[in-house]
């Protein structure tokens, strides 16, 4: 500004470092809210990797695929405590930093309210003796099967009826033939029940491990998507220039390209003396 006790573009300037510091504070803090997502994720699924049982029951193979399986997710659990902790550190830098330059800045800062307060002073104090000067003079400014029941039914029937021998073996005899039949045609349907149950169960474990396959999948494919969105971020930053911010800043806030003239002196005591006033040499266009 050519007004000489205007602070209009300092103060622009220490507003822009001022809003520059607290958006590295906002990024501090939301490295400390990831920090504290990431730690709690990483112990939900540490504490689901030993607590929660997963087919605890299955032999060999599978046993071993989901061992593998538990261990692994628990070491995803490690990894993003560990995160955590490299984001609180990466935080605590952007702190040190923050702070580092609000203390050089503090330096410079005393200074020019040391500087500008001088200069208003006496700005101030030329002025009223100007005042006196020209008493007289016009100017003014955002989650059993059923119990075979039938058996227990046969042997209460075979208990209550005892009429005769006869009669009792005979019906002993029948009942050892139907039992025998019953029983054939059980065994036959055993057999057939075993290989339904075989084949169901080979179905269960191939189904199993290709869920599990395919559940690891889907972890790394998100891992990959990740990273692709973190690429973006990483390519952003390529096209960040200092040097454009810099003129993007300056450009937006410019107050001018003149500095202030010296006030000049006006002789009022003795106009008598009709001396020539001293005159500064005009105001030259100034660079960044």
């Amino acid at each position: 500004s050519t007004d000489l006790t205007s602070t209009v573009g300092y103060d622009s300037i220490i507003q822009h470092l001022n809003d520059g510091r607290k958006n590295c504070k906002e990024f501090e803090d939301f490295l400390k809210e990831r920090a504290i997502i990431e730690e709690k994720y990483g112990k939900e699924l540490i504490n689901l990797s030993k607590k929660k049982p997963c087919g605890q029951t299955e032999l060999n193979t599978l046993k071993r695929s989901l061992d593998v399986f538990k261990q692994q997710i628990d070491n995803v659990g490690q990894g993003h405590i560990q995160l955590a902790q490299t984001l609180r550190e990466e935080a605590k830098k952007m702190e040190d930093f923050r702070e580092k330059q609000k203390l050089h800045r503090k330096k410079i800062e005393l200074i020019m309210e040391a500087i500008h307060k001088n200069r208003n002073l006496q700005y101030k104090k030329t002025m009223e003796v100007k005042q006196m000067c020209c008493h007289f003079l016009p100017y003014g400014a955002l989650l059993y099967l059923s119990s075979l029941s039938h058996f227990w039914q046969l042997f209460l029937k075979l208990a209550q009826t005892k009429s005769a021998l006869e009669d009792s073996d005979r019906s002993y005899q029948q009942n050892i033939t139907t039992l025998e039949k019953i029983r054939e045609e059980w065994q036959k349907e055993h057999i057939k029940a075993c290989e339904f149950f075989e084949t169901q169960e080979c179905e269960r474990i191939n189904y199993f491990r290709n869920a599990l396959w395919l559940h690891v999948n889907q972890l790394s494919q998100d891992c990959v998507q990740n990273d692709e969105k973190y690429e973006e971020i990483r390519k952003s930053l390529e096209m960040c220039s200092i040097e454009k911010d810099m003129d993007f800043f300056v450009n937006l806030r410019k107050t001018g390209s003149l500095a202030p003239a010296p006030v000049v002196y006006e002789n009022y005591y003795n106009t008598q003396r009709n001396a020539t006033p001293v005159r500064s040499p005009a105001p030259v266009p100034i660079s960044r």
